[in-house]
């Protein structure tokens, strides 16, 4: 029997991509996964996914079944974080559509009463952000902020609004489970 791991998922968000990564590298016995605009902005962001497989494993978005998802009902995993997490993630999920490997995730981790830890790029009316050429401001749209709102009230989701609250929720969720 092997012991479960945190299943990480990164979709097309620079929010904080940087302090994100690096945290998530912190951390042992962690899988990532990446939707494709993921893999790029990674890349844009100057990530080196060759250096991140040397820490962890990487799944990227590549099948239209992602078959890797099926690892959540075979107790894989122990929490599903998604760190960062864009708009159209949040809505999809929100809505149900699981139709990318990162959505796919989301959904089979709660069919499977698996618990989701949410950093959705979109938090408040106005905020700092990371862009590939430093920090800027931006204003979401009151729909991004009302699917950000309505996904904290799912089941098995606990959406966190900043990296000082994306580590508390995980170190809180690894040391419930030690």
């Amino acid at each position: 029997m092997h012991k479960p791991k945190l299943a990480w998922a990164i979709s097309g968000s620079g929010h904080y991509i940087s302090e994100c990564l690096a945290f998530m590298l912190s951390l042992a016995d962690v899988d990532l996964y990446i939707s494709q605009a993921g893999e790029e902005v990674l890349k844009m962001y100057g990530h080196d996914l060759n250096e991140i497989r040397k820490h962890c494993s990487v799944y990227r978005d590549k099948a239209a079944s992602a078959p890797p998802v099926g690892l959540f009902y075979k107790g894989y995993y122990h929490t599903l974080v998604m760190a960062p997490t864009t708009s159209n993630t949040v809505a999809k999920c929100v809505l149900g559509i699981a139709d990318s490997l990162v959505t796919n995730l989301y959904a089979q981790a709660g069919k499977c009463r698996v618990p989701s830890i949410v950093y959705p790029c979109d938090v408040a009316a106005e905020m700092e952000t990371t862009a590939p050429g430093g920090k800027v401001m931006v204003y979401p749209r009151a729909v991004d902020l009302d699917a950000t709102d309505k996904l904290r009230s799912f089941t098995y989701t606990t959406v966190v609004d900043d990296v000082e609250q994306l580590k508390s929720a995980v170190l809180a969720r690894l040391a419930a489970l030690a």
